[in-house]
C-alpha cells in the first residue's frame, strides 16, 4: 500500500485538483475525478480502474471505507489535512472519501447491439440536466448516448453527482460532427430501418398518437436552443409531450424520461 499523506498543496495535490476542475486534464489523461458514497460504489461495480482514494482521517472511516481501503490495497491512498480535503470536495458535508479513476472512452462501433435505441443530445449545457438524463437512459435501457456540438464535460464531477453513478454503465460517445452522425443514421436505416424522432414543444406529432419501439434515435435539443435545424431535417418525425397547465415546455431531463420510458415499454432490448 502506497501512502501519501498531504498536508500542503504540493505536486499531488494539484493533479487532484486539475481533475476535478479541468476537463482538458481530464480528456488527456482519461482520469476522472469521482465525489459521493453512491457514486463511488457504482464506479467500484462497475469495475473501473481506482488510481487514487483520498481520505480525511482514517481513524474516522465507516466499516465501508475501511472494507474499500483493505480491497483496494495496491492503490495509492492519500490521507489529506482537513483544509485540504474540504477545498477538493463539493458538498458542504463531504462524503469520508474522495477517489479518481481511468476510464476508456466509448466509441461508436462499442454498441454492438443490432436493435439500438439512441439518445442524441444536441450541444448539453446543463450538468444537472445531462446527469439526469444519463441515470434515466440507464433505467431505460438506453444503448449509447451521442454528444453533439460544444457542450458540457460528460464526466465533469456535478454530472457525475447527478447520475448518481450510473455514468459508469452508460455509453457516452461524443460526435465529432453532423456528418458522422448522419453516416450511422445511414448505416443504422440500411440495416434495420432505424426511425429518428426528435422531441419538441412544437412537434406535429403527439406522443399519444405513437407507438415508439427499436431500433430508434431520439435527438434532444439544447436546453436553451432547442434542436438545431440540421438535426431536425434528419428526424422522420418531431415529437411533443401532450400537457396541460400553464407552462408549454418541460425540462429536457424530464421530456426525455417520459418518451424514453415509452420506448422501452416498446420492448426488443436485451436484458442486463
Amino acid at each position: 500500500m502506497t501512502r501519501l499523506p498531504i498536508t500542503t498543496e504540493n505536486a499531488e495535490y494539484q493533479i487532484i485538483k486539475s481533475l476535478k476542475l479541468n476537463r482538458v486534464k481530464r480528456n488527456k489523461s482519461h482520469e476522472i475525478f469521482i465525489e459521493g458514497t453512491e457514486c463511488i460504489k457504482q464506479a467500484i461495480k462497475a469495475n473501473i480502474e481506482i488510481t487514487r482514494i483520498i481520505i480525511n482521517n482514517e481513524n474516522n472511516l465507516s466499516n465501508w471505507g475501511r472494507s474499500i481501503i483493505k480491497q483496494f490495497e495496491n492503490t495509492k491512498i492519500i490521507e489529506m489535512s482537513n483544509h485540504l480535503y474540504n477545498e477538493l470536495a463539493e458538498k458542504a458535508n463531504p462524503s469520508e472519501m474522495l477517489i479518481t479513476a481511468k476510464i476508456k472512452p466509448d466509441k461508436i462501433k462499442d454498441i454492438i447491439t443490432g436493435n439500438p435505441f439512441i439518445v442524441v443530445f444536441d450541444r448539453p449545457s446543463d450538468y444537472g440536466n445531462f446527469g439526469s438524463l444519463v441515470r434515466s437512459a440507464n433505467a431505460f435501457a438506453v444503448d449509447g448516448i451521442f454528444m453533439m456540438g460544444h457542450g458540457i464535460d460528460a464526466y465533469e464531477p456535478k454530472v457525475i453527482r447527478a447520475s448518481l453513478g450510473s455514468i459508469f454503465f452508460t455509453k457516452i460517445i461524443a460526435i465529432e460532427s453532423i456528418e458522422k452522425l448522419m453516416e450511422y443514421i445511414k448505416t443504422q436505416k440500411t440495416k434495420n430501418n432505424m426511425e429518428i424522432i426528435g422531441t419538441d414543444s412544437t412537434g406535429t406529432v403527439s406522443l399519444e398518437s405513437c407507438k415508439l419501439k427499436r431500433p430508434i434515435m431520439m435527438i434532444m435539443g439544447n436546453e436553451a436552443k432547442g434542436m438545431s435545424i440540421k438535426l431536425r431535417e434528419l428526424c422522420d418525425k418531431i415529437i411533443k409531450i401532450p400537457m396541460e397547465g400553464n407552462i408549454n415546455s418541460l425540462n429536457v431531463s424530464c421530456a426525455a424520461s417520459i418518451v424514453m420510458w415509452e420506448i422501452y415499454k416498446g420492448g426488443g432490448y436485451e436484458k442486463r
